[in-house]
């Protein structure tokens, strides 16, 4: 009798166990360069435990930088078959002030505060056996986690990851990838560049993933299971390809981070919103004591993302209330917080809020 086909759901990692409430500092074990711009940084706990996570879940770190306090989400790329460590991969952004410490600063034996693993961006679980994925970027980190776990497990999955970059030198895992595929044929990577990279000529994909290239790389694209992620207007631009398509979107999983600050752009587009809130909603006057910004905020929008409209820069993540990145302290005022686990009862109790899942019932100071 045939045995039944192992499942993407979470992986047994023995009787110990990393629990954050007891011991969340984490030790860097080692730092690996992936392309002039991104790096890999690996982390075990400092008292002998495994981690214990899915794939596609991230961690929420705690940085001291400059004399201030940031918290930062970054999605682990590693397995959870490996559960001794766990990583994550980060690139450098221009002007990004935890990315560059990261990059400039962050050595192995140096320590990091991190919560235990969150989101529901996963396969854990699924039955089912084809699969196609989609990166932008360093939206890789999440599938490269899948990818890696199918091939430590030897699972019956059908995977073709098709990556985006801008130019061969900015391909991420690049030759893991293609180690993988040559040992595992259900393995099947693809990239897609936009130009060539200095003394290397690209002669694969070029351009921007639309509909032709879906049909080239699974031309039964529409029979598998579509996991995505990347930044914003990659992600709306490939629903768009998929919703053309007729892909049935029940079968599509995105997730998106903004793990630094918003681009001139995104201010200004932020900015323009602004002008959209109905002037008829009750709102609220909300002052941020350390920067000096008073922004009206109406009763029906999350202190965050009337912050947002009026062009501010404030860290967030997931903007669902799980990672914890936007707590900040409740000087004054009253919030209705609906959060989803990111914030602990005694944080509550000491005035902290999450400022995504917040709207104001009152005027508020805010310490930031």
């Amino acid at each position: 009798m045939d045995a039944p086909a192992p499942t993407a759901g979470p992986v047994p990692t023995g009787y110990f166990r990393w629990e954050p409430e007891e011991d969340d500092v984490l030790i860097c074990r080692a730092v690996r360069e992936e392309t002039h711009d991104v790096k890999t940084f690996v982390f075990a706990p400092r008292n002998r435990r495994q981690f214990e996570f899915v794939s596609g879940q991230f961690l929420t770190f705690e940085f001291e930088i400059s004399g201030e306090t940031i918290h930062r989400c970054y999605t682990i790329s590693s397995p959870p078959s490996r559960p001794d460590t766990v990583s994550i991969t980060v690139k450098r952004v221009p002007g990004g002030p935890v990315s560059n410490w990261l990059h400039d600063e962050f050595k192995p034996g140096m320590m990091l505060k991190a919560t235990i693993p969150m989101g529901t961006f996963s396969w854990a679980g699924m039955a089912a056996t084809k699969y196609l994925f989609i990166s932008g970027g360093s939206g890789i980190t999440p599938l490269m986690s899948m990818t890696r776990s199918s091939y430590d497990l030897a699972l019956i999955a059908d995977i073709v990851f098709l990556h985006a970059a801008r130019s061969p030198s900015d391909i991420v895992f690049r030759d893991e990838l293609d180690f993988m595929a040559r040992r595992n044929r259900s393995i099947r990577p693809f990239h897609v560049v936009e130009r060539d990279a200095p003394g290397e000529p690209w002669s694969g994909l070029r351009g921007r993933i639309n509909l032709d290239v879906l049909k080239a790389v699974a031309p039964d694209f529409l029979e598998r299971e579509i996991f995505v992620c990347g930044p914003t207007p990659f992600m709306d631009a490939m629903r768009t390809v998929l919703r053309g398509a007729g892909f049935p979107m029940t079968r599509y999983h995105q997730e998106s981070f903004n793990f630094e600050d918003f681009t001139e752009e995104a201010q200004e587009a932020i900015a323009e919103a602004q002008a959209e809130i109905d002037s008829a909603v009750k709102t609220y006057r909300v002052e941020f004591a350390k920067t000096k910004r008073v922004v009206e905020v109406p009763a029906d929008l999350t202190v965050l993302e009337a912050a947002r409209r009026a062009g501010m820069r404030l860290p967030s993540s997931c903007t669902k209330g799980v990672c914890g990145t936007c707590k900040s302290k409740l000087v004054s005022g009253t919030v209705d917080m609906k959060h989803g686990g990111g914030i602990r009862q005694r944080e509550i109790d000491n005035g902290m809020t999450l400022l995504c899942c917040s709207k104001p019932t009152s005027d508020l100071v805010i310490d930031r």
